[in-house]
Order: C-alpha cells, then sequence, then structure tokens
C-alpha cells in the first residue's frame, strides 16, 4: 500500500482511546471520551416519567441529545438554537445513539422512567457519533449503577456492551476509525455498531465517491468487529468489570 495514513497509524489502528468517568458534578453520571483528537462529553440524566406514548406501558425510555460546540471545529459552528432548530445531520445522530443503546437496555426492567444521554462535542476530528455512542455506554451503566445502590433498580439492566467504530476507504485501502482529513477525502464511508457477542445493531454505508463492492464490505465489517472489540475493552478497563454480572 501506496498511501499512508496522515498519522501514521496502521490501516486497522485505532486511536488513542482515554474514557474519564464522573466529568461532570451535576449529572447522575458523566464521561469525557477521547478518541485521539475528537472529545465529546456524555452525561446521563434520570427522570421518573416516560413519554407520553409510554405512560401506563410499564417500561422505560433511553434516548439521547447530540449537540457540536462552536468551537469544536476550525470555523465557528453557530448554535443550533440561534437558526431555530436541529439539522437533519443532528437529528439522525442523536437517533443512531439512541437506537443502539435501547439495542443492549432492557427497557421493561427499567421501570417508567427515562434516561437521556447528553452528547455534546468539545473537540470534533472525526467519529464523534461513533465516540457518543461509545462513551455514552459508560455513562448509561454509570446512571443505571446509581440508580441499583440507591435500591430503585435490583440489578443494572444492560443485556450486553455497546460500541462503535467508523471505516473508510481511501485509495483503495481499508482503514477503521478515520479522523477529520481521511473522512474528507473517503471513497467510502461507513459506520458500525456492534455488541459486545458481536452482534450488529446498525451498519451506516456510504459510497462517498465511488461503488464498493460485497467483498469489501465484509472486509470493512471484520476490520470494524477487531476495533469494536478493543473499544468494549477500553470500556470494560474504565468501568472496572469483565462482564455486565459484575459490580463494583
Amino acid at each position: 500500500m501506496d498511501w499512508e495514513r496522515v498519522d501514521g497509524r496502521a490501516p486497522d489502528e485505532i486511536r488513542p482511546v482515554t474514557i474519564s468517568r464522573n466529568y461532570l458534578k451535576h449529572a447522575e453520571s458523566s464521561v469525557l471520551m477521547e478518541m485521539g483528537e475528537t472529545k465529546v462529553i456524555c452525561a446521563a440524566t434520570v427522570i421518573d416519567q416516560v413519554p407520553g406514548w409510554l405512560r401506563g406501558a410499564g417500561q422505560g425510555w433511553v434516548t439521547a441529545e447530540y449537540g457540536m460546540l462552536p468551537r469544536s471545529t476550525r470555523e465557528r459552528v453557530p448554535r443550533e438554537h440561534a437558526r431555530g432548530r436541529a439539522s437533519g445531520r443532528t437529528h439522525e445522530i442523536q437517533r443512531l445513539i439512541g437506537r443502539s443503546l435501547r439495542a443492549v437496555t432492557d427497557l421493561s426492567a427499567l421501570g417508567e422512567r427515562m434516561i437521556t444521554i447528553d452528547c455534546d462535542v468539545i473537540q470534533a476530528d472525526g467519529g464523534t457519533r461513533t465516540a457518543s455512542i461509545t462513551g455514552g455506554f459508560v455513562a448509561l451503566y454509570d446512571a443505571f449503577e446509581g440508580l441499583r445502590r440507591g435500591g430503585v433498580l435490583d440489578h443494572i439492566p444492560l443485556e450486553d456492551f455497546v460500541s462503535a467504530v467508523s471505516v473508510g476507504i481511501i485509495d483503495s485501502a481499508i482503514i477503521v476509525d478515520l479522523n477529520y482529513e481521511e473522512d474528507s477525502q473517503s471513497e467510502v464511508d461507513m459506520n458500525v455498531v456492534m455488541t459486545g457477542s458481536m452482534r450488529l445493531v446498525e451498519i451506516q454505508g456510504t459510497a462517498e465517491g465511488r461503488p464498493f463492492t460485497v467483498e469489501e464490505l465484509r472486509t470493512m465489517v471484520t476490520q470494524a468487529e477487531r476495533s469494536i472489540r478493543l473499544l468494549i475493552k477500553a470500556q470494560q478497563e474504565a468501568l472496572g468489570i469483565a462482564s455486565l454480572g459484575q459490580h463494583r
């Protein structure tokens, strides 16, 4: 392969990962998720009510909100409320985060309460949605752990870990965990969400510069799986557990 990554990583190498828990003072739980130069604060809020359409159903809800701070990028991004509404991109990303977290949550065990994971990008260098999912899971676990310790729940209603990573193709090379410069020149851009048991939650793949083959798709998913195993290990190390049956 003649083409080299801008930061010198191997094609299948993810960026350095740091997961800092209890980052904020007031949130029920919070995480600073760092993947390379991408930094996202994931904060959980618990309320004892559910959306109107779920009242009386005997189950809870997990949802997410996502936003980029004005100077998280090289040029200032106006706050979306100043423009009157969130962009389609923002809606898409926060729905993805919510779906990913709900995929591993036993909502019936949560009771009629809702947990919102706010994902605020304070520095963007590619992979903000995947970092939000990975960090958001840790914040969700800690929120559940707080409810368990407080006697509200008798166990943590998580059925598996969940994490996500980006995969792309540049100059026919398949690479994982793209930073901004790589993402902006990729021929194929894909985000893969998987559980700890390596079951797929979602694949978002787009031909940005050229169509891609089924064989390339298989290779990208395989590379994503290897990377997600590493990210889930980082989640486990941050939480101090090897499995969801453990408590700290």
